[in-house]
């Protein structure tokens, strides 16, 4: 029985895994279409992405207690009901403020199923296979990824950007008929504790205002809100020492390895997530390329991160899994650097060694650095970790779509994006491609400093 429950709950880890990054990136390559319906300008347009991953940033440390206190099996079961009522709202959408609203919906239900579904993963699986189990999870990512760019293209370019919706929605709707029939057992690590309302808040409001201000810093308004938001931070952390029942456990945090680890994937999908918006655009502005024909190129990346996490992910079963995600960084660091240089005139298979480069080693740094994440601490601890990697990794994430609007915003003001405006396309690409750059020097040293910490994982 066990066995069988195991079985069910990887299936549908993957497939939520799979279909919440493959909504992700369908709307990156159809977010061009979609600003064309709606009329959006370039501001507007980048923020159809930011509003999604600040949404599942503001909720993912929350969602780790509650799902801790309620249940696992029954808030992934709810979480995966509120992104398909999401998937409907974009269906429907009739205006840019019904497609934000419906962004967020499927955000809120989003950064539920991904707590969950790792926390389970780490309940419900032997610390020995614990590093394969998280690599099918990541592999379901990835595969999702790379399905995302040649089904989508098609979908976009033969039944519109609707269509993409409408493919998830049978998906998602099998993984809530699956948990009711398959999955019998609760998985609860703090049933007992009082939900940290005030800590809730200052965390959402204090990662709310950073984020913005960090994508308007350009502004006054960024500004200010930027510092109010380091302010409640610093606030809610030291609140969060006092409380018997945190929101989540700032004391894991006192762990070095654990902080580093964390640090070191924030800076790393800082790099990543930016990463396929930027080619996206370089396609379909700077080279013309349909969505479609986007998409076949754009498939490169995923297809080399498929191939590569699962195997990572069972090679960190077996020796110290950072060691792995830092050669995995430096791999990607090199990527980078060359698009660092993409102008009009850089050669097609450039670019796309530039995209393996970059696909590699992100796969080997992803599973690994979260196996190296969830074995920093005891299994009691698995909720609290749970929701800080993703936390720390949506930030990372967050702030990186906020340097898509911060650095296109200064560049071109709130001009649309458009073939007219290629140069600065391509000037606000080289800068955002130096600093991820830099980022993945920052997620090298912290790996680096994590690894001489770290005195639990003994590979």
């Amino acid at each position: 029985m066990r066995n069988e429950i195991e079985k069910y709950m990887i299936i549908i880890t993957f497939i939520s895994s799979f279909f919440t990054v493959f909504v992700l990136n369908g709307v990156i390559l159809a977010v061009p279409e979609i600003a064309k319906e709606f009329g959006m300008s370039n501001l507007t347009q980048n923020w159809t992405l930011t509003i999604f991953t600040l949404v599942g940033t503001m909720l993912t440390i929350p969602a780790g207690q509650i799902a801790g206190k309620y249940g696992f099996k029954r808030t992934l079961s709810i979480a995966n009901s509120i992104f398909l009522i999401g998937l409907i709202g974009s269906i429907i959408a009739f205006s840019t403020e019904t497609f934000l609203i419906s962004r967020i919906v499927q955000a809120i239900g989003i950064a539920f199923v991904n707590v969950c579904e790792i926390a389970i993963i780490t309940l419900s699986i032997s610390k020995e296979s614990r590093g394969k189990a998280l690599g099918i999870i990541i592999t379901g990512v990835y595969l999702g990824t790379s399905a995302s760019p040649v089904i989508c293209g098609f979908l976009v370019q033969n039944f519109g950007w609707r269509s993409i919706f409408i493919f998830s929605i049978i998906f998602i709707a099998l993984c809530v008929i699956l948990l009711k029939m398959k999955i019998t057992p609760e998985w609860k690590t703090n049933e007992n504790d009082k939900f940290d309302r005030i800590g809730s808040v200052l965390y959402m409001v204090g990662i709310s205002l950073l984020i913005y201000g960090f994508s308007a810093l350009i502004t006054t308004t960024g500004k200010i809100s930027l510092v109010m938001g380091i302010i409640i931070l610093v606030i809610y952390f030291s609140y969060e020492l006092k409380q018997k029942s945190p929101v989540f456990d700032v004391d894991l945090f006192r762990t070095k390895a654990f902080t580093a680890y964390n640090l070191a994937g924030m800076f790393g999908y800082f790099a990543a997530m930016v990463f396929t918006t930027l080619i996206n655009y370089h396609f379909q502005y700077v080279k013309g390329f349909n969505p479609e024909l986007t998409g076949f190129i754009l498939i490169v990346s995923p297809i080399v991160m498929s191939i590569t996490a699962p195997y990572a992910g069972k090679l960190s079963d077996k020796m110290h899994p950072q060691k792995i995600a830092t050669v995995g960084m430096v791999i990607t660091t090199f990527s980078m650097i060359i698009l660092s240089f993409l102008d009009k005139n850089t050669p097609l298979y450039i670019i796309i060694l530039a995209m393996a480069l970059q696909a590699f080693g992100t796969g080997l740094f992803s599973s690994p650095n979260l196996n190296a994440v969830m074995s920093s601490v005891d299994e009691k601890d698995a909720a609290y970790a749970s929701a800080g990697q993703l936390a720390t990794r949506a930030i990372g994430q967050s702030m990186s779509l906020g340097l898509l609007t911060l650095v296109f915003s200064w560049i071109m003001g709130n001009l649309e994006l458009s073939s007219i405006y290629s140069n600065m396309i391509v000037q606000s690409s080289q800068i955002i491609f130096a600093v991820c750059s830099i980022a993945c020097v920052f997620a090298i040293i912290t790996s680096i400093i994590g690894i001489k910490a770290d005195n639990k994982i003994k590979r």
